[in-house]
């Protein structure tokens, strides 16, 4: 078996639900009189802060799983937690077969004060991968999404990260159920409480907003939420009334069909190895990003606390082939792709235009002499080097599985940062000329940019 057969089977392995999905994905005919969405009910906020004790039969003395230990206060921030429940409909071919109650959960985090909001909804599909709820898009942004004033919302839509919660703190979580009681199955509840979600967002008197007036709304997942997001997009909402604005697939497959809401794809390098070509609408504007992993450093290390407080034994730790988790800041892209995926469902702006990366005649990733890949959105961190990153990686232990998705990261030697850089100050003047460029052509932040460039000065590169 070829290693690139190799990773197709391990990811098929790890996203079989997700891929699943995507293999039948035929364009469902619109119908001319869609369904309204109904407005679920909301119990809450949960009481309970962390830290606490998710075993205690007090639901006052326990917390919200993956609480966020981010400073929320330092932005006039909030986190609250609700109990959404409601009827969901179960699909067969984009059409209604049968209807459900469900209960689960959603946790927010706002702006405490009208004044500090944009009016924009980041709607996140939590991802449930590794076999729980992961805030996969907010743990690496939640600076530029609070600085940016959004509302971000997490919902809890499948079986698979419920049942985690109901045993994590049964006194919390415990009647949580989006199976009917396990009579219903493959997450066919999970396009209903989304879209729910959303419709009680848009409430006048939204309890899940808090008081804070929402104008827009953008739906945003990552890997298999990506999956289930492309199914939504593709299967059920020719049959329902919109309830978002924008779409963000993020490192996972995008839609086949043509609708009038944006869709906004972007990958990274890992992407580009482990699944095979998607075909998807022309519509779809995609980025690709050089030497960035499908999941890297800067969520790894933005979960490292909650990783550690909230998960039997700790953040895992993974054997890998090559040193695991690609520094370059995928999430850097992310953040300017949300400016963008609003600015484009409110008045039709498309986002900026970006070389894909490159391949060679059979297919492969094309790289320079160093290894590095060519084409793309080339950040800093790629074009004035001090490691080799890439989104290539694999496991030296079968249970490892996971390490496909982190790239890797072999830091230079001071002698060869010496060799590439004549001086500290050269290699700070590549950086920001490389920064500079990325700002105007609209892939990164100004403020992130100023990061890197910060990071520049401070480093001991040639020195």
């Amino acid at each position: 078996m070829s290693a690139t057969s190799h990773r197709l089977g391990t990811v098929a392995a790890l996203m079989g639900a997700s891929l699943a999905l995507l293999a039948p994905m035929a364009a469902a005919a619109p119908t001319d009189d869609p369904s309204p969405v109904p407005v679920p009910e909301v119990e809450g906020p949960l009481p309970g802060t962390a830290p606490g004790d998710p075993a205690s039969d007090n639901i006052e003395d326990t917390y919200p799983f993956y609480a966020t230990d981010v400073d929320l206060d330092s932005y006039d921030y909030v986190e609250e937690e609700f109990i959404v429940s409601g009827t969901a409909n179960q699909y067969v071919d984009g059409a209604v077969a049968s209807e459900h109650p469900y209960r689960t959960r959603v946790i927010v985090r706002r702006p405490e004060h009208q004044w500090d909001s944009n009016g924009t909804a980041l709607v996140e599909w939590q991802n449930v991968s590794a076999g729980y709820d992961i805030d996969a898009l907010w743990s690496p942004s939640s600076e530029h999404i609070m600085r940016e004033g959004y509302t971000w919302v997490g919902v809890s839509a499948q079986n698979v990260g419920v049942s985690y919660l109901t045993e994590w703190s049964p006194a919390r979580y415990g009647d949580l159920d989006v199976t009917d009681g396990g009579t219903v199955e493959n997450d066919q509840l999970s396009y209903d409480i989304f879209s729910q979600t959303a419709q009680e967002l848009r409430e006048p008197d939204s309890a899940l907003a808090g008081g804070i007036e929402l104008d827009q709304l953008l739906a945003i997942g990552a890997s298999q939420s990506a999956g289930r997001m492309t199914a939504y997009y593709d299967r059920i909402l020719p049959h329902i009334e919109p309830v978002f604005d924008g779409y963000g697939f993020i490192v996972g497959s995008a839609p086949t069909t043509e609708r009038p809401e944006p869709a906004f794809q972007v990958l990274s390098e890992t992407d580009l190895t482990l699944f095979p070509a998607q075909g998807i609408a022309d519509s779809v504007h995609t980025w690709e990003v050089a030497g960035t992993a499908h999941s890297g450093w800067g969520g790894r290390a933005a979960r490292e606390g909650v990783d550690n407080r909230d998960l039997p034994g700790g953040q895992p730790q993974y054997n890998c082939a090559q040193p695991p988790f690609s520094r370059v800041p995928l999430h850097h892209v992310l953040n300017a792709s949300y400016n963008h995926l609003s600015e484009w469902a409110e008045d039709g702006t498309a986002p900026p235009e970006a070389d894909p990366i490159e391949r060679t005649e059979d297919g492969e990733i094309a790289r320079d002499e160093d290894g590095h890949a060519l084409g793309g959105i080339r950040l800093s961190q790629v074009e004035v080097p001090t490691a080799l990153n890439t989104g290539v990686n694999s496991a030296t232990i079968p249970s490892d599985f996971f390490c496909v998705l982190f790239g890797s990261h072999e830091p230079y030697s001071d002698a060869e940062l010496a060799q590439r850089y004549d001086s500290h100050a050269s290699y700070v003047f590549q950086v920001k000329r490389v920064e500079r460029r990325n700002v105007l052509a609209g892939y990164v932040t100004l403020a992130d940019s100023l990061r890197n460039r910060f990071d520049a000065v401070r480093s001991d590169v040639a020195r």
